[in-house]
């Protein structure tokens, strides 16, 4: 049984999973998906943690609804198959800037000012941001935007600490989308930084998150200036919300065993969470390695941990698997700590282009529907 909250907008179970894909409307989602209240499908958590694969959603979803590589939904799940296109070939390099951006990099802070942690910058569309960011685990893409852009333009704040708290509160935190998504955003991953204003906020935003005579409300010229100085605008004016607390090991709670791992089985890691092959165990893990770099809050620990329990598997703590364990799918997030499994790749959604590519207009003139068809 899931020990999930009452009315959780995520619930840990392929069930929900599955009924949020049924639920999927491709052309209201084009309409409405710029709008904080459109009718976005808020896939990620799953996709990220695989109780669904990229190649299943786009093929139902395709199935149904006759969908083309020029719709705005299928483009959207095509950000995230460039993103880790982008990972495989740069590894580590997606962790530093790819290239100079408005300023030097050491013309921003290396970490995060408390009254953005804590959503008090005074500025109503960053704060209210931040506490949807904790009371949910999740934001819609434009509030991201906004927030990114605020942080690295506005205040000066260098997008890697950014990245690395957004990623940490996420419930669909993928290194790969939500790191080069900041690069692009501070304009290290693209030619020129995103910036926003009060008026697109009015616009795309409910009534509580409009932020008429604050540092936004301005032109796009003055931001544009702003973002190109050494200008910090400043914050703190908002009432402080306590940060949810942030775990770089499995919190009590989540009864992680450190057993050795059963021989032969299945293993079903974070990012590994759907149907296993029908007649085998399944054993859960967490990389002790993986989460050494990489802190989450409790709500994503739990997220993961109540999905290994509805698959019947008792998550276990580990430093690396060996070949006790018999098979597993491969994921960059845990594929350094796989050694000696015998790892099998999904199903891709999309066939890639055979050279490197540098932006997604390159990835995206080059793609196709993958021939292979998800189980």
């Amino acid at each position: 049984m899931s020990t999930a909250p009452e009315h959780d907008p995520f619930e840990p179970t392929l069930a929900a999973a599955r009924a949020r894909l049924d639920a999927l409307r491709p052309e209201a989602y084009a309409r409405t998906r710029n709008h904080l209240e459109g009718a976005v499908t808020r896939l990620s958590p799953y996709l990220t943690h695989g109780y669904l694969s990229l190649a299943q959603v786009l093929h139902t979803v395709c199935e149904r609804h006759a969908l083309g590589l020029e719709h705005k939904f299928v483009q959207e799940l095509g950000w995230r198959a460039f993103f880790h296109h982008a990972w495989r070939h740069r590894g580590e390099g997606i962790f530093a800037s790819l290239h100079a951006g408005p300023l030097p990099d050491h013309a921003y802070a290396p970490e995060l000012p408390q009254d953005i942690r804590r959503g008090a910058t005074g500025v109503p569309v960053i704060d209210h941001a931040v506490r949807t960011l904790y009371a949910t685990g999740w934001l819609h893409n434009h509030a991201r935007m906004w927030l990114a852009s605020y942080v690295v333009h506005l205040r000066k704040v260098h997008w890697r600490a950014g990245a690395d708290w957004l990623y940490a509160h996420l419930l669909d935190g993928d290194l790969a989308s939500n790191h080069l998504s900041w690069q692009w955003i501070a304009g290290t991953g693209s030619h020129k930084p995103y910036l926003f204003n009060a008026e697109n906020v009015a616009r795309y935003a409910p009534a509580a998150w409009h932020s008429p005579r604050s540092v936004i409300d301005t032109s796009y010229e003055r931001l544009d200036t702003i973002a190109r100085s050494d200008h910090d605008v400043g914050g703190g004016r908002g009432e402080p919300v306590d940060e949810p607390a942030l775990h770089h090991a499995p919190p009590a709670a989540c009864g992680v065993s450190d057993a050795p791992l059963p021989r032969g089985a299945w293993l079903a890691h974070p990012w590994a969470l759907g149907e296993p092959p029908a007649g085998v165990s399944v054993a859960g893990v967490f990389f002790a390695g993986f989460h050494r770099r990489w802190a989450w809050s409790e709500r994503r620990w739990r997220f993961v941990t109540e999905r290994l329990r509805e698959l019947g598997a008792t998550p276990h703590w580990v430093e690396t698997v060996g070949n006790s364990v018999g098979r597993s799918l491969a994921d960059p997030h845990a594929t350094p700590w796989l050694g000696g499994v015998d790892l099998i790749s999904a199903p891709a959604a999309f066939e890639e282009p055979k050279r490197v590519c540098g932006s997604f207009t390159q990835y995206w003139r080059g793609v196709h529907f993958a021939v292979t068809k998800p189980a």
